[in-house]
């Protein structure tokens, strides 16, 4: 049975971390670009919100002892083969996963076009993810 209270304290870290980023979603590529306390702020947050989510695959898929995931961007993977995520949302989160690991260890291949995009396109994705789940747990 999956922690319901550790998921919905994790839920409302992630719910936190949505209004916070919030303020930035209508930066733009040249602002990003030329200050770095944006790109600090906006990075180490969306990072935030990323391994917030893979923290809660983590525990529904140790709880419900679904099938291990071979990295990050697979437990959004075997979220989605065991429909609790849907196939809509896996493309964003697989790709989520995949920009966490560019954000700490790849520092100089950030690319502020991408970064941008995620703000303005993708932070819904967040919230879509935090539904299935609160959907999941009923």
């Amino acid at each position: 049975m999956v922690d319901r209270t550790l998921v919905l304290r994790k839920i409302a870290d992630l719910d936190q971390y949505l209004a916070q980023i919030q303020d930035y979603a209508a930066t733009t590529v040249e602002q990003y670009a030329q200050d770095w306390k944006t790109q600090r702020i906006v990075e180490r947050t969306l990072q935030m919100m990323v391994e917030t989510c893979l923290d809660i695959a983590g525990h529904v898929i140790a709880d419900q002892q679904l099938r291990v995931p071979d990295n990050y961007a697979d437990s959004f993977k075997v979220l989605n083969e065991n429909e609790i995520i849907g196939d809509r949302l896996l493309k964003p989160m697989v790709e989520m996963a995949r920009f966490r690991n560019i954000i700490v260890h790849h520092y100089d291949k950030i690319d502020p076009p991408i970064v941008v995009n995620i703000l303005r396109k993708h932070l819904k994705d967040f919230t879509r993810f935090k539904n299935a789940i609160l959907e999941h747990l009923g």
